[in-house]
């Protein structure tokens, strides 16, 4: 039996398994020699296959972990390499990695305080501040979460249960989690607010409430900063104030942009974050961890009470009389690691100061790539960046082109692009959120294009 990663002996198990994941992590990645894998997916399932063998062998493999690790490695997208700008997926800062290996090796469930003494502490204090944060003049608390997706489900089942009936107003460009957290929930048929510049249209959400008049509560507006597609942001301060008028609930789901918090130059453009019941924040793009740590604040905690439950073996009654604190009140899961490690020694490192930075340089590098994209001969810039997504299109080509561009350029391991439909045409999107990003990075991702188009690259 393999030893243990805690007790006596633990760290001396470790280290050299430590020294051997990071071997085979670099020569994994030497062996990919991009940002992903060439090949496309039939290659890769064939490399893993060949690699992992019978996944359930007779007897061990000593060289087990070196050979998988280095597989992934090898057939990994890489959000390291600057040219893997697909996604809200970022590369994960080295502290808050160390961490996520003691959150491992400690292993604490924080579903009862006798699994968790000092973890279930440290989430609720780091888990307070950061709800001050969004919620500077409230009573918030907020819930540790996988991502956007439970938080937004959090958020509605909160709203659902603290008045009995939700009707969903959203705009067209809200993400697809909360149609689902409808569904899931029971709920009505989300009405959909048109969105035609990509924000949600105020006056249409005037005219949405005013048709839906129901008792205060009832009526739960969505709202967004950061996108998916594009990165924009809805007009936050017009609609917290109709939701005022209207006596709506609202939501703000700020996966991406609520990272902007941390910046004193782009804060502002989240006045109005404050107005909202929920906020759905994920660290896990705008704050460099490792997937996942996603939040869920809520301006008044006692809107937490419509999660209590109660499971004699995890928080009898005599124990909470006795003041043992019970956690299964913090989340709908119930084993649940302690995620918010990583996130406290990430905020006490780096500082607001640190952070801030790291979200000033995304920014001003997805500003010098629409800087690019402008002047480009042969490609169209979508607009102007909001956070730090840039879409753009090659000049003249058809839908089918531009799909073409984005699948080849997979195909062949040399960069990862997203795809988004913000007009109903079909762009190449860059999702800036490497902070070592630099202008011949830049410059290097439009040339890689360019050399995609059927055409080839045009003289200079």
């Amino acid at each position: 039996m393999s030893p243990l990663a805690s007790g006596p002996h633990g760290q001396d198990t470790l280290r050299p398994l430590l020294d051997t994941v990071l071997d085979a992590l670099g020569t994994g990645a030497a062996a990919r020699g991009g940002p992903l894998p060439a090949g496309g997916p039939a290659e890769v399932a064939a490399r893993v296959a060949q690699a992992l063998g019978d996944p359930l062998p007779e007897d061990g493999d000593e060289h087990a972990l070196r050979t998988l690790v280095h597989t992934l490695a090898a057939g990994a997208a890489d959000p390291a390499d600057p040219l893997c700008a697909a996604h809200l997926h970022c590369p994960p800062l080295a502290v808050a990695t160390a961490a996520d290996l003691a959150a491992s090796v400690l292993n604490p469930s924080l579903d009862s305080w006798d699994q968790a003494p000092a973890a279930s502490e440290l989430e609720a204090l780091v888990t307070r501040a950061l709800a001050h944060e969004v919620h500077p003049h409230g009573t918030g608390d907020a819930l540790v979460t996988t991502g956007g997706t439970e938080s937004n489900q959090l958020a509605l089942l909160l709203a659902r249960e603290k008045h009995g009936h939700v009707q969903l107003v959203r705009a067209a460009g809200a993400h697809h989690s909360l149609h689902r957290a409808a569904w899931l929930l029971g709920l009505p048929e989300p009405v959909t607010v048109p969105a035609p510049a990509g924000t949600m249209d105020v006056a249409a959400l005037d005219q949405a409430l005013t048709a839906l008049a129901g008792p205060p509560g009832t009526l739960l507006v969505a709202a967004t900063a950061g996108t998916t597609d594009a990165g924009l942001i809805d007009p936050l301060p017009e609609i917290a104030g109709l939701c005022e008028v209207h006596g709506a609930r609202l939501h703000i789901d700020a996966a991406y942009g609520g990272g902007l918090l941390l910046s004193d130059r782009h804060r502002p453009r989240l006045d109005g974050l404050d107005r909202a019941h929920t906020v759905t924040l994920d660290l896990h793009k705008l704050g460099w961890q490792p997937v996942a740590a996603g939040l869920l604040a809520v301006r008044d905690r006692d809107d937490l009470t419509a999660l209590a439950h109660h499971a004699d073996y995890l928080n009898a009654e005599d124990d909470t009389e006795a003041g043992l604190p019970g956690l299964l009140g913090r989340s709908l899961r119930t084993s649940r690691r302690p995620d918010i490690l990583k996130i406290a020694v990430t905020l006490r490192t780096l500082g607001r100061r640190g952070l801030g930075a790291l979200v000033d340089q995304v920014c001003a590098r997805a500003t010098d790539l629409a800087d690019l994209v402008d002047r480009h001969p042969r490609l169209d810039l979508y607009d102007r960046p909001t956070i730090s997504t840039v879409l753009f299109r090659p000049t003249g080509a058809t839908d089918d082109t531009v799909a073409a561009v984005r699948r080849t350029l997979l195909t062949e391991g040399r960069a990862v692009l997203g795809r988004a439909r913000p007009d109903g045409r079909l762009w190449l999107k860059a999702t800036l959120l490497n902070p070592h990003t630099g202008p011949g990075d830049l410059a290097a991702l439009l040339h890689l294009v360019e050399l995609a188009l059927p055409e080839g690259p045009t003289a200079r």
